[in-house]
């Protein structure tokens, strides 16, 4: 006796009849994508389209359709097109209809400083549904791979070099121009003397354009440097003065001024820059994206993006990204890599309580560690980065910046390894910055449709789903803050159920809704 199988028609299966709203549950990412854009104001949107001309897709199909690609990890506006004929959920947000992919391309290009005023008005939408009310933040950065290639780059040596064997072959061919009109020399068969001389004319022109940058960006890099040496003297000045010798090492060398050798600048995308990888030991053109999440709700509050190697000038940017009708954070927490004493300034002087670490924390700390003794508070005269590493070991300090590698690094890895955007389809500084606002804006639709009830955006119940005997690790850190600072209650604010020391899982930040489904 054999088993019987279930086999598939698949005639009748293409002459199956379905709806929309039988494969599309209330629920769906889609559906609450187009709920949101319903109730945003698209104003400045409709206000950028000229009076006359043919029928135009709305702004409403062309937003969904962005939203929702970039939600699930679809970033090629050919891509979107296909799948507004392939895709179910495509089909719903398109109404049916197929925008080409030039009409997504260029509606993505035009209205990038528009799509970063709606990232503020959807968190406005969260913070009326009481999903979201602004605490602590975290601050993290990350390098995305730039629409350029290393190869089509030339570094300040190299150029240098180009520009004397240029500027020689532009003497050769003259010389050779005026023995062919004195009859003295034969040109060759093809050769024309006006087009090589047009075409390393332009040569040398671009030769000369990046040779002024790569000298404008050294001179800043050198003033950078040169307040970076003198913080340096002033620390180990300090020092000196406390232990009442000399301390040991090397001390700091004051910057050589002018372009390096090794100086480069990138043809196809002037504005990026080669940095390190973060996965492996090489180099390539990056630009530094930066966020910031708020530690409570893990929704991303701030996007900012440079083009600078590392994350020491990019904090104030971040912060001053966030909308003031948003609010102002209690408290933000950032890695070694921001510190310095001028962003503890800039910081405090916008109201915000910064915790930057002033080095790298050791991984598997003993428990020890964990249950020590207050510290001893630093004298009054104490260097800011000694104030800093005791406000870091008092309970506070180690209950806002433990939270930190719990909420914005996981974000950050989510978009790159969940979502796979590892490389920016825009080049150009300020359309690079607008396409992060972008994928941004986002990834925080899918975690804001952890609330959505019957595709609706509803008051966040999700978050509310705690019951008091399995109250996560972050909000007993904020209950023992509130013990401290009873006059500013935190704990209020819902927390994900997360382990001690383990990330939210991926699940749990995108909300349960796969890629492309």
């Amino acid at each position: 006796m054999t088993r019987p199988f279930k086999t598939p028609d698949y005639e009748a299966t293409l002459n199956l009849t379905i709806t929309l709203r039988d494969a599309l549950p209330p629920n769906h990412l889609a559906r609450f994508i187009v709920d949101v854009i319903a109730q945003l104001d698209l104003s400045r949107i409709y206000a950028g389209y000229a009076p006359v001309g043919g029928v135009a897709f709305a702004p409403e199909i062309l937003l969904g359709l962005l939203f929702y690609g970039y939600a699930t990890g679809i970033f090629s506006s050919r891509k979107i097109e296909r799948h507004t004929y392939e895709s179910i959920p495509f089909r719903f947000i398109a109404s049916g209809l197929h925008p080409d992919h030039d009409t997504i391309a260029n509606f993505r290009k035009t209205f990038l400083g528009e799509i970063q005023e709606l990232f503020v008005q959807i968190l406005l939408l969260a913070q009326t549904a009481g999903v979201f009310k602004l605490g602590n933040i975290s601050l993290d950065g990350s390098k995305i791979h730039a629409d350029a290639s290393k190869h089509h780059a030339v570094s300040y040596k190299r150029l240098l070099e180009l520009d004397t064997e240029l500027r020689q072959e532009v003497h050769a061919l003259l010389t050779l121009g005026e023995q062919a009109d004195e009859g003295e020399r034969q040109l060759p068969e093809g050769l024309v003397i006006e087009d090589e001389l047009t075409l390393r004319q332009e040569r040398l022109t671009n030769l000369a354009k990046a040779k002024a940058v790569l000298e404008a960006r050294a001179q800043e890099r050198c003033a950078a440097e040169q307040a970076e040496y003198e913080t340096k003297l002033r620390e180990r000045e300090e020092k000196t003065r406390q232990q009442g010798r000399k301390p040991g090492g090397r001390p700091p060398q004051p910057p050589t001024p002018g372009p390096h050798d090794h100086d480069q600048y990138n043809f196809t995308d002037p504005d990026s820059r080669v940095m390190k990888n973060s996965t492996d030991e090489g180099f390539d053109q990056h630009y530094n994206a930066q966020t910031a999440v708020d530690q409570a709700s893990l929704l991303i509050v701030a996007t900012s993006l440079s083009n600078h190697p590392n994350d020491k000038q990019e904090a104030t940017p971040t912060v001053d990204a966030l909308s003031p009708r948003i609010g102002t954070p209690d408290a933000a927490a950032l890695d070694n890599g921001y510190w310095s004493p001028g962003n503890v300034k800039a910081l405090e002087a916008r109201g915000i309580d910064a915790y930057i670490a002033t080095g790298r924390e050791l991984h598997h700390l003993s428990w020890e560690t964990f249950f020590a003794k207050q510290p001893v508070p630093p004298a009054a005269d104490a260097s800011p980065k000694v104030k800093m590493a005791y406000k870091l070991q008092t309970e506070i300090g180690r209950a806002i910046y433990r939270l930190r590698k719990m909420t914005v690094e996981p974000v950050i890895g989510l978009i790159k390894e969940v979502l796979g955007f590892r490389q920016f389809s825009l080049r150009g500084l300020s359309a690079a910055a607008g396409e992060w606002c972008l994928v941004c804006l986002a990834f925080r639709l899918r975690r804001q449709a952890v609330a959505c009830v019957d595709g609706r955006l509803n008051v966040g119940a999700v978050f509310a789903r705690q019951d008091d005997e399995r109250k996560p690790f972050g909000h007993r850190l904020l209950k023992k803050m509130d013990d401290l600072e009873p006059e500013r209650p935190r704990s209020a604010i819902p927390l994900r159920q997360t382990p001690r020391g383990v990330p939210p899982r991926a699940g749990t930040l995108l909300g349960g809704y796969g890629r492309g489904r």
